[in-house]
């Protein structure tokens, strides 16, 4: 009797350490989420990043120098894929927290068997394969209009990583934060949007007056679009190792925020 009263004790993790199957389990059905509406979650980023291209090509064109040594459309290219895949890193995360409280379904999530670090990773690295779902198709389909210079793939995946790391944890706490989808409209359009367009995504931040150029050198969004951007050209206009080691820093430091925020239950528990 008291083996299986300590068998069925309530409370007691019975998976080890780890949870694997829960989380995995957690991270199929976050995938499953955005793949099941895929014209919007993937389809609709490649759209609007062709047509800031296409719109920049006509308006600029052939007028417009060489940007780092290469041709402006060359070094734009990479810095809107890179803009499409943190943002839509941060819109999946979000998005996910919001819609489960707004339906009730986020008790499913917090009566699984899973902890507060097992739940949060589940859904960061959702956000996080959506991105690279979104890299890899904007890559292919750019390359067939523009020309697509590959220096080293392991920075194109290391800084994809790490900047739809940053923002899936950044959406996780946004979408703690938020009860509505007026609160989430607030987050993106004065700190996600802003943050991007300041981040050298048009233009070389060396063209900056010096004091906005400092303001670019502490803004992460710099970092991950130049470090993506230099997988392709091989030339930056940053430290690369310096925005590595920035980031990795970032990625650490937003998940222990999402952690901790979801481990008391930040307006999740009543």
């Amino acid at each position: 009797m008291q083996e299986i009263q300590k068998k069925y004790q309530i409370g007691v993790r019975r998976f080890g350490l780890v949870n694997w199957v829960g989380v995995y389990t957690l991270y199929v059905k976050e995938v499953t989420r955005f793949l099941v509406v895929w014209a919007q979650t993937l389809l609709s980023p490649l759209i609007s990043s062709l047509l800031f291209l296409s719109v920049l090509s006509l308006a600029i064109g052939n007028d417009r120098g060489n940007v780092l040594g290469f041709p402006f459309i060359s070094f734009l290219a990479p810095g809107l894929i890179a803009m499409s895949i943190i943002q839509q890193s941060f819109a999946h995360s979000s998005s996910s927290l919001m819609i489960g409280k707004i339906q009730g379904n986020i008790i499913d999530t917090l009566l699984a068997p899973l902890s507060a670090a097992e739940v949060t990773l589940a859904i960061i690295l959702a956000s996080v394969t959506r991105s690279i779902f979104i890299a890899i198709i904007s890559i292919i389909v750019f390359s067939m209009i523009v020309e697509i210079h590959i220096y080293n793939i392991f920075y194109i995946f290391i800084f994809t990583f790490l900047g739809s790391f940053i923002l899936g944890a950044l959406g996780f706490v946004a979408g703690l934060w938020a009860e509505k989808f007026d609160h989430m409209a607030t987050v993106t359009n004065f700190i996600i949007t802003p943050l991007s367009f300041l981040s050298g995504v048009f233009y070389s931040v060396d063209r900056l007056p010096e004091f906005f150029k400092s303001i670019s050198q502490i803004n992460p969004f710099f970092y991950m679009i130049d470090g993506f951007r230099f997988g392709f050209l091989g030339v930056s206009d940053g430290s690369i190792t310096f925005g590595l080691i920035y980031l990795i820093f970032l990625s650490i430091i937003m998940w222990l925020i999402s952690y901790y925020l979801f481990k008391i239950g930040y307006k999740v528990k009543s």
